[in-house]
């Protein structure tokens, strides 16, 4: 059975590479910076919150990353799910949904109103997956970046 825990300092080594691929996947590159600012910030568990599915044989399979901000909708926080990433030897065998429930879990915990997450529309895999335990809302995203980023 697949297990799911907060991420910790000492899971660097594993969760580096399913953070390079989900990057590949969509990609994209980070200086390594922002990857060890980041991973300090899930260790940290403030700001942003992060998770590892691991299999039985103790291998990491999957990533999950989220956090929690106000709304403008809602006297309560949303939760934004912001990564999520299987191994492709994984997938198809519920590491993904399981990963979703965790930050679901943790929405509710926090009292979020709640969880939401972006996908290209190309990511047909992952839309059939998105499709069976949430409601597509339509919106497009649209992003404004500022110089330097």
């Amino acid at each position: 059975m697949t297990q799911i825990r907060s991420i910790s300092a000492e899971d660097r080594a594993a969760w580096q590479p399913l953070w390079d691929a989900y990057l590949e996947f969509y990609e994209t590159a980070l200086p390594d910076a922002v990857t060890d600012d980041v991973f300090a910030r899930f260790v940290a568990g403030e700001s942003l919150h992060g998770a590892i599915a691991w299999s039985d044989a103790g291998e990491a399979i999957g990533l999950v990353h989220w956090l929690f901000h106000p709304s403008t909708w809602s006297v309560t926080d949303y939760c934004y799910l912001e990564d999520l990433y299987v191994a492709p030897v994984a997938r198809g065998g519920g590491v993904g949904r399981a990963l979703i429930a965790h930050v679901g879990d943790a929405a509710r915990a926090a009292g979020a109103s709640q969880v939401y997450w972006h996908t290209q529309d190309s990511n047909t895999g992952a839309r059939v997956l998105y499709d069976s335990v949430a409601t597509y809302t339509g919106h497009v995203q649209y992003e404004l970046r500022s110089a330097g980023i």
